[in-house]
Parts: C-alpha cells; structure tokens; sequence
C-alpha cells in the first residue's frame, strides 16, 4: 500500500474545518455520516481520527451544536448541525477559500 504524499496531507489539514461546515450547511448529519462523506471523497479522504476531534473543537467552539435521534437501525446517534455562530464562520472560511484557490489557480496557469 502506497503511502500518502505529506504535502497533500498538510493541504487537506487546512480545509478540513471548511469541508465539515460545508457538510452540515446542508442539514444534520450523525458522526459517522460526516466521516463517511469525507472519506468518500477522494481529494479529503479523512478519517474518523481526524473527524472527530474536529467536531469536538467546533461543538466547544459553538460553530455547531448537537443533539440525539433514534436510529431505525440501532442505539440513539448524536446529530450535528450548525449554529448561527457556525454560519457566519463558513460564511467568512468560503470567501478566504476563494481567493487563495483563485490566485493559485491564477499562477499555475501562468507557469505553464
């Protein structure tokens, strides 16, 4: 098994929290959910180990909050959603996101 290029790693690390708020911008989502979403994507592929600790920060933070559903298939799962405060972040994140990806866009089209 091919080991994962670090720069890439470090790139990843840095829109994690972006790509979280992201998810739950578009309802409630269980923990495992938003792993799962992440890990699927082939670009993001992260794990439960970085996930979790993740929300942990943001529920701390009060970007999201969180509550318990029953499940149809199983115990109760703790649902996470974003809070006013958590809005405003993604909001803020997006438009920071944006421009760096078009001034890098912008320079790797000029180097070729």
């Amino acid at each position: 098994m091919s080991r994962p290029d670090p720069r890439a790693t470090q790139l990843r690390r840095g829109v994690v929290e972006l790509a979280v708020l992201g998810l739950l911008a578009d309802g409630p989502r269980y923990g495992q959910q938003i792993v799962d979403e992440l890990a699927g994507l082939p670009g993001l592929a992260l794990t439960a180990g970085t996930v979790y600790p993740l929300v942990s920060r943001l529920l701390k933070a009060g970007e999201i909050a969180s509550t318990w559903q029953e499940s149809p298939v199983g115990p109760p799962r703790k649902y996470y959603r974003l809070t006013a405060s958590g809005r405003a972040s993604l909001a803020s994140q997006t438009a920071a996101w944006r421009q760096v990806r078009d001034a890098v866009d912008h320079i790797l089209k000029e180097s070729r």
